[in-house]
């Protein structure tokens, strides 16, 4: 058993190299791991700096200074947030409050129809069986209340920590953009001298999380804004509310998708009840998903893709247990590092000449 262990070993870290990329991404998710909440701010700002990157390379491609184009790309930037802020959340917000006060309207319809079903289905439903399902919806329904509660307390306090995050983030934002090849260059300082299949992965990654930061903010708007004006076209209840929540949901591949499907189905069930209008929604939200995943995720991620859908799934619970929003957010650029690592490490292996016989 040791002397199968030692062979390994020696296949896979003969190269010095090859112990250099382990060792850089080993101090980087325990980094991650344990100081993950104090560097979240930091965190922010380099999904910002990979989005805003682009536009500030196309600026100083045109001749002005790096330092300028910085400038008027975050001043274009945070205008236009001001803008979606105000413009947007103070519809969401009313819209909650109205869904909010409809859920006892909702409880109540939800309640007559589960217990019409005895009636209705008597060789199937009995009336014990509807007494012990209302119980524990209303316990669950109460608890949600209490949640609800305690999550608007809890509110008092993100918002501190919302005001350090405009304040931080910005600032951050703004040197990393404008010192990006000092900052750079003083990582590589720090970094071990034998990387070359370190440099040869980062390069990689650096292309593909690039890439796909830029393509899911995209997706989220595509989705989010083609999914409000199939909603408010149908005259769906909380079109605004729904079809944000339709938007973000690409955070999370697949799992998403189905999650934000039940308050879809509830609003419809609960405004139309089960007709065609009901069937209709169902089947435009259907549509919208499938051009989402056959469609617009090729186009937009046509590397990422390359990866099995098992293979994505395991990735977002497993790097989303980890690091929570983060590991979600970036489960598949991770999943792609892993691979590229593998890939990597099974090109320093030696290989064996086949034996030939005479």
């Amino acid at each position: 058993m040791l002397e199968m262990l030692n062979r390994w070993y020696q296949r896979r870290f003969s190269d010095p190299h090859a112990v250099s990329l382990v060792a850089i991404l080993l101090g980087g998710f325990l980094t991650i791991y344990f100081f993950g909440h104090l560097i979240a701010p930091l965190l922010v700002a380099i999904v910002l700096a990979y989005l805003l990157e682009w536009p500030v390379v196309q600026l100083t491609r045109l001749g002005l200074p790096r330092t300028l184009s910085v400038m008027g790309v975050l001043l274009i930037f945070a205008g236009l947030m001001v803008m979606a802020v105000f413009g947007l959340v103070p519809t969401i917000w009313h819209q909650v409050g109205n869904l909010l006060a409809d859920v006892p309207n909702m409880f109540n319809g939800l309640q007559e129809y589960v217990l019409s079903l005895p009636e209705r289905y008597p060789d199937f439903v009995q009336p014990h069986q509807v007494g012990t399902f209302m119980d524990g919806l209303r316990v669950k329904v109460l608890g949600m209340g209490e949640s609800a509660v305690k999550g608007s307390l809890a509110s008092l306090v993100s918002l501190a920590t919302l005001a350090v995050y405009l304040i931080l983030v910005p600032l951050l934002v703004f040197f990393l953009l404008k010192d990006k090849e000092e900052m750079l260059a003083t990582l590589s300082g720090l970094l071990p001298r034998n990387r070359r299949l370190a440099s040869k992965v980062g390069l990689e990654m650096n292309e593909q999380i690039s890439n796909y930061i830029r393509g899911k903010v995209t997706e989220i708007f595509i989705v989010g804004i083609v999914s409000y004006i199939t909603f408010e076209v149908m005259d769906l209840r909380y079109a605004v509310l729904l079809g944000v929540l339709v938007g973000f949901s690409v955070l999370i591949p697949y799992i998403g998708a189905a999650a934000v499907t039940l308050p879809v189905a509830m609003v419809g069930l609960f405004q139309w009840g089960i007709s065609p209008d009901f069937w209709w929604l169902l089947v435009a939200y259907g549509i919208i998903q499938a051009l989402d995943g056959n469609v617009l995720v090729p186009i937009l991620f046509s590397e990422a893709v390359n990866l099995h859908p098992v293979a994505i799934i395991v990735a977002v619970l497993v790097f989303g247990g980890l690091w929570g929003f983060w590991g979600v957010f970036f489960a598949i650029p991770l999943a792609t590092l892993v691979k590229a690592v593998w890939n990597a490490l099974r090109a320093t292996e030696p290989q064996e000449s086949p034996d030939v016989t005479l």
